[in-house]
């Protein structure tokens, strides 16, 4: 390629900056080399072609690493029947070969699985860039390499200099030979060693001449053709060039990670303008050459303009797009007509420092007729940024038969021929009126249909229009008729301006339409991503997620899904929709958790079993996939497509591991409050256990050790006895919540006298309400009431326990029992401090104490007779008595007798 360079002005940096640390980049680095350590080492065998010893050179580096006790397999080696490099594959396990059926034929290529199941620490993986047979699980054995490097094992592996994607175009120019399989250059230098295997030209051609590389044969003829000695010499220079860039870039990357002080090329950002013609891939090829050597940052750009394009224009945009990516460019494209406007506005946005472009071999009627230059407006606008413009492969003497292009239109054929019968209905229609409006007239009408069309179709029928409008014109309506012979200069100036204006006006009204046509297309776009983050956040729960993406995926790119996502248990699980016609078989389950795995897309239209009717698309998280979308995919996306589809799975992806973090936060406090009652529950059970216990150890022992009298020994029976009664509350406590907790509580009601229970209770408490004056009031006429007698006994117990544990000593406790409306109403009230207004809505809770309550207690008694009266359909509530001390009211739905 021959290169044309414009340097101008450029921005001087300061020699001296502030050396201090950056926490983002400090960050960063860690992040990477925690992720670069759990991955697998690749070293790369590097030469320039065929015969220069990498396999030989890889099959010796294994034997040293074997020798060091490493655990080494062969993968794939190709020995080509060299007796050497056979003589180094002994020694060594070799994974058998898996067969793939393809075309009637078996070809063997290297068992993935197998390996990945022994798990060796380094394998041997000859030939880097070789593409797989088809119905492997991936189209090219590099990307086989980096599945074994993403599950930690460590990979040998040769390449040839030719087989570099940036290097191809190079290679074929300088030995005529097309090369077919290519490596994208990131594999290349994203590879953690690099050894470069050298010998000079005359020793390569010797080895030929030996047959230690081809047979005879093949030798001579390859002597003759790609192995020319100009050839190997210019592939050697080429390979020490590579090699030597980068271990500049190494000591640069190091330099940089130690914060040593250098003269660092950073700084330099390129920007790539492509189109929709293959030479943009060689021009993509250049610039990642030139921006390897000067350690410049990339970037692709396609300028959008309202000419429609072929599909066979897109189908290559799309090559393009791919290639950039492969290279490892940032892509954007921008929406402009004016091509150098919008290349010079995005540069200086993102501060670009170069512009990369190519100089058209073809002719446009633009630049015939003089309406500017691209290149000459580009280097005029751009600028401080330098302009690199890329020449044609063509020779200098073959540029004047360079062809000339007239815009290209791609309306149908059926468009044209309804845009003619359109004209010539108005033709008639017009012929019949022409006497009485005049011919001049007549050009209007055809003006206004000429605008009209120009709504409805492209810039092709449009100009046919017109110009067929303006012969019609000429022939049928201007003096001399039936004939295009004018004899007025004034009727030829104004057809003149008929045909302009018609065709200005037709053109520039379909270039509009056809502008509002894509910026529809995107605010549609837009706004379904609006409405997408809208309708998730609306909603919680995985369901409801996952229903809003089936119905988003099916409106908006009419494809029919199946979505897979991890559960609250890390594990995939399919979430069927109904009807759904996809039956996600073994094999493609096992493919879905690859693709969860790995985080790349396989399957239909992919590099990665593209044999496969589905396609599956990996829902990446911020960490880690969370699930895969499989659909029946019919055509491959746009770029623009793919877009908007990578852009709607994201919001997807980023609302579903919403609802994960949700959960996994609820469940931390979950986890979070039962330790903290765990605790409150054993410090208070301890301290209740531990009270009555040392009581009955203490009576007990002094009993049994010392003669006492008998009023004494009464006495710490007593207090035996009490202890013990205290130590049967708590277990009964303890018990009663475990049912209610383990909802087996069944009340068995039976008709029973109200008084009989207040007498049972004031009778088992008869110890602790000594102190008070204890008050009972039950109705005359109180008739029976249909309870479960025991459940009522302990909840009359609990608050009355409750009521001696917080009055103060000699005061009032009430029992009160009403029957209102069908409504059993008991209130038990005492005159202690009842509870401060915060408290209230908290004091049946489990093991709720209150802030001032006395030490003892465990919080439960409350909590059991909330449960209690709840089992019998009634409520409790506690308030404060208007003269102060606590009041426990109970609500229980009465029966009729």
């Amino acid at each position: 390629m021959h290169t044309i360079t414009f340097h101008t002005k450029q921005t001087q940096m300061s020699d001296f900056e502030i050396d201090r640390p950056n926490p983002d980049e400090l960050l960063a680095a860690l992040t990477r080399e925690d992720e670069k350590s759990k991955r697998g080492k690749l070293k790369i065998f590097f030469g320039m072609c065929a015969g220069v010893g990498k396999t030989y050179t890889m099959l010796q580096a294994a034997h040293d690493e074997k020798k060091k006790g490493n655990d080494i397999v062969i993968g794939y080696v190709e020995t080509h029947k060299r007796k050497e490099t056979e003589a180094l594959v002994s020694g060594f396990e070799i994974i058998p070969r898996k067969a793939i059926e393809y075309k009637s034929t078996s070809v063997e290529e290297m068992d993935l699985d197998a390996i990945i199941a022994r798990n060796p620490q380094i394998v041997l993986v000859d030939e880097l860039a070789h593409t797989n047979a088809s119905g492997s699980r991936h189209n090219k054995r590099y990307q086989d390499v980096q599945e074994l490097l993403e599950n930690g094992i460590n990979v040998f592996t040769t390449l040839n200099v030719q087989h570099l994607e940036s290097r191809t175009d190079t290679v074929a120019q300088i030995t005529g030979v097309i090369i077919r399989e290519t490596l994208p250059d990131f594999v290349f230098e994203n590879s953690d060693d690099i050894e470069l295997v050298d010998i000079t030209p005359d020793e390569l051609l010797q080895r030929l001449s030996d047959g230690k590389v081809y047979t005879p044969e093949r030798s001579k003829e390859a002597v003759n053709n790609f192995f020319r000695k100009g050839n190997i010499t210019a592939l050697r220079e080429m390979s020490l060039r590579i090699v030597a860039d980068r271990v500049d870039n190494q000591l640069h990357d190091y330099m940089q990670d130690k914060r040593i002080r250098g003269p660092w090329k950073s700084g330099l950002h390129f920007l790539v303008a492509i189109g929709v013609s293959p030479s943009s891939q060689g021009l993509l090829k250049w610039a990642k050459n030139l921006a390897y050597s000067m350690g410049a940052n990339v970037e692709a750009l396609y300028v959008e303009t309202t000419q429609r394009i072929s599909a066979k224009d897109h189908e290559q945009l799309d090559l393009n797009i791919d290639l950039a990516k492969q290279l490892g460019f940032k892509v954007r494209i921008v929406t402009n007509d004016d091509l150098v406007n919008a290349i010079v506005n995005y540069a200086q946005k993102e501060n670009i420092t170069h512009i990369i472009v190519g100089k058209s071999r073809l002719n446009s009627v633009k630049s015939l007729l003089k309406l500017g230059n691209f290149v000459n407006r580009l280097i005029k606008y751009s600028g401080n940024i330098d302009v690199y413009i890329l020449g044609s492969d063509t020779s200098v003497e073959d540029k004047f038969n360079a062809k000339t292009v007239i815009p290209q239109f791609t309306s149908y054929r059926r468009q044209y021929l309804t845009v003619s019968l359109i004209v010539a209905l108005t033709s008639i229609l017009s012929y019949f009126v022409k006497d009485i409006v005049g011919y001049q007239t007549i050009s209007v009408i055809f003006l206004f249909m000429v605008s009209l069309l120009a709504l409805f179709y492209g810039t092709g029928p449009v100009l046919f229009a017109a110009t067929l409008s303006a012969l019609i014109w000429d022939y049928f309506f201007i003096p001399p008729q039936f004939t295009f012979l004018i004899q007025k200069p004034f009727d030829i100036l104004l057809l003149v301006m008929f045909f302009i204006v018609a065709l200005v006006n037709g053109t520039l009204t379909s270039r509009v339409r056809r502008q509002e046509k894509k910026i529809r297309i995107r605010e549609e776009r837009t706004h379904a991503l609006y409405q997408l983050t809208k309708d998730l956040n609306s909603v919680s729960g995985f369901d409801d997620v996952i229903k809003i993406a089936y119905d988003y995926i099916n409106r908006y790119f009419k494809l029919e899904c199946s979505i897979v996502v991890k559960n609250d248990m890390n594990q995939l699980e399919v979430i069927p929709l109904e009807n759904s016609t996809i039956k996600l078989t073994e094999s493609e389950m096992s493919i879905v958790n690859w693709v969860e795995k790995n985080s790349l897309k396989a399957g239909k239209f992919t590099n990665t079993l593209p044999s496969n009717e589905y396609t599956f698309y990996p829902l990446i998280g911020s960490s880690s996939a969370l699930g895969v979308v499989v659909v029946k995919q019919i055509n491959i996306f746009t770029y623009g497509e793919e877009q908007f589809w990578e852009s709607s799975l994201s919001q997807i992806t980023g609302k579903y591991e919403r609802e994960l973090l949700r959960n996994a936060t609820k469940k931390t406090y979950m986890i979070s409050e039962s330790e903290k009652l765990y605790k409150t529950l054993f410090n208070s059970i301890s301290h209740e256990l531990r009270i009555p216990i040392a009581a009955i150890m203490g009576s007990s022992e002094t009993l049994l050790e010392q003669q006492l009298s008998e009023p004494i020994q009464k006495e710490l029976y007593s207090e035996i006895n009490i202890a013990s009664i205290r130590l049967n509350r708590l277990v009964e406590n303890l018990l009663n919540m475990s049912r209610l907790e383990s909802g087996r509580i069944t009340p068995h009601p039976d008709w029973c006298d109200i008084q009989d229970l207040a007498n049972s209770v004031s009778e088992s408490l008869k110890h602790e309400l000594e102190p008070f004056k204890f008050s009972v009031f039950i109705p005359e006429d109180m008739p029976l009431i249909f309870v479960d007698f025991g459940l009522m006994e302990q909840v009359l117990h609990n608050l009355i326990l409750n009521a001696t544990q917080n009055a103060p000593a000699g005061s009032l406790i009430q029992l009160k029992v009403l029957m209102d409306n069908l409504t059993l109403r008991i209130q038990v009230i005492d005159q202690g401090t009842g509870f401060p207004e915060t408290e209230l809505a908290s004091v049946f809770d489990k093991f709720y104490r209150g802030k001032n309550a006395k030490a003892g207690g465990t919080g439960l008694g409350l909590s059991i007779v909330k449960g209690f009266v709840e089992a019998h359909n009634g409520n409790v509530s506690a308030s404060n008595g208007a003269k102060g001390g606590a009041v426990f009211t109970i609500k229980i739905p009465a029966k009729e007798m």
